[in-house]
């Protein structure tokens, strides 16, 4: 899940703080005003960041250990080349941490939120900077407006995207569709007459697990977001999550009710109730063994197949777009990601936010491997990983439309509370679907 919401942070292990490479190029005293390396011909592409002298600027995430270790590496020309050594630092603690440090009056220079709810925070109090002029040209540059929008707080943009994850695919067996001469589907009504032979064949058509611990259920949210952005359209999906028409709207319960048509189908699942004692990890595993069709969930779960299995369109696993309900509403993708913003607009800090939204930092990042973006600019030969070539592929779409991650924008109450606990009563069978939603529309803030 990368990129990490609530949910993925709520599952993954405690990491330790990283801390960026410093390039041995550059000089030590503050009154260094150049070195050879950045002199070098490799260095003439960051020419526009360089500095006259040795500067530092700190970055504060949520991004910890191997991933962390990619992310200080992606930037480690641009450090040799620039005279600007960044201090990066990822803890588990961010979301707390990074308010403790800005209402302390020690802030770092760059953050990097993973929920654009957070960022808006800390803008409405005015702690951000608006993104000055050579940011918000890389932004326009390289982003959709669908991105944009989520780092805009009161019409003024306060961060730009970085890494992100795709969440509408459908992982499948090529080998089992091949041996029953099985076709990709590319529309909702092929998908489910797709999932009725499976079923037929006394396959699991569909499998799924929400057990996650603290967060358990977060799976199931997923979901419910995806079919309200299919079934609904992007406006309606908008409204919901902004709370503009409520929770329980016959709207959404109708797209919980095409939600329930699949995972809470016994034909399709077996038993529903299995899907909330299998844990998100070995949901999906299942479809590698053949013991069942399809899985929903993000580019991500890749992460989650054993040693040597081949992820490819002729491999062992793969994925598929989860197919629009009405494909003149657009193609509705579901995603997450991260956000950078600053706290300070010193000169050496605008250059490396600039950097970090342009494509440049984007394909050099993406060269390292486990890792995609939407932004525009990044060249999907560079991406590594086949799932996540046909994850950029997707965000790049000019068709697609894309919506964050529902239960991340909304009030934690919600979001990583009662639609968790709500979804898992509702595939447990406490509740039906007009009683759930009912239920996490009462524990709205007021």
């Amino acid at each position: 899940m990368a990129v990490l919401s609530r949910r993925r942070r709520a599952f993954a292990l405690a990491g330790v703080a990283a801390l960026a490479l410093v390039a041995a190029a550059c000089g030590d005293s503050d009154s260094d005003t150049g070195s050879s390396a950045a002199d070098k011909p490799e260095c003439a592409p960051y020419a526009q960041y360089k500095v006259d002298k040795k500067k530092t600027v700190s970055i504060y995430a949520t991004i910890r250990d191997a991933e962390a270790d990619k992310l200080t590496a992606s930037w480690k020309q641009f450090e040799e080349c620039t005279n600007i050594k960044i201090d990066y630092e990822g803890s588990g603690e961010f979301e707390t941490q990074v308010k403790v440090r800005a209402d302390g009056g020690q802030p770092p220079d760059i953050a990097v939120f993973p929920q654009p709810g957070l960022l808006a925070s800390f803008a409405t109090k005015g702690q951000l900077k608006e993104l000055p002029a050579s940011v918000k040209a890389n932004l326009d540059k390289n982003w959709s407006k669908d991105w944009a929008k989520y780092a805009t707080v009161n019409g003024k943009v306060y961060g730009v995207p970085m890494g992100a994850n795709v969440k509408s695919l459908v992982w499948y067996s090529p080998q089992l569709f091949k041996e029953k001469n099985y076709k990709v589907p590319t529309t909702w009504d092929e998908m489910i007459k797709l999932s009725d032979d499976i079923a037929a064949t006394g396959i699991k058509a569909w499998c799924a697990g929400i057990e996650s611990g603290d967060a358990t259920g977060w799976p199931a949210t997923d979901w419910i977001e995806d079919i309200v952005l299919r079934d609904q359209g992007p406006d309606v999906y908008d409204q919901w999550v902004n709370h503009s028409i409520p929770f329980n709207d016959p709207r959404i319960v109708s797209a919980a009710e095409r939600t329930a048509s699949i995972l809470k189908n016994p034909k399709y699942v077996g038993n529903p109730k299995t899907i909330v004692t299998t844990s998100f990890q070995e949901g999906g595993l299942p479809v590698k063994d053949k013991k069942c069709g399809l899985h929903r969930q993000a580019n991500f779960y890749s992460n989650q197949w054993a040693k040597g299995t081949n992820v490819a369109e002729d491999g062992d696993v793969f994925a598929f777009y989860f197919p629009a309900v009405d494909p003149a509403k657009g193609k509705p993708v579901l995603v997450g990601g991260e956000f950078v913003s600053a706290f300070s607009d010193r000169d050496e800090v605008v250059k490396v936010q600039t950097y970090l939204a342009s494509g440049e930092w984007a394909n050099s990042k993406a060269k390292l491997g486990d890792w995609i973006s939407a932004n525009k600019s990044l060249d999907v030969n560079l991406v590594t990983g086949s799932i996540d070539k046909l994850s950029v592929k997707i965000l790049q779409d000019p068709a697609t439309v894309a919506r964050f991650d529902g239960s991340d924008l909304m009030p934690a109450a919600v979001g990583s509370k009662s639609f968790w606990t709500g979804m898992t009563d509702w595939i447990n069978g406490t509740k039906d679907t007009k009683a759930t939603l009912d239920y996490i529309e009462s524990t709205w803030p007021k």
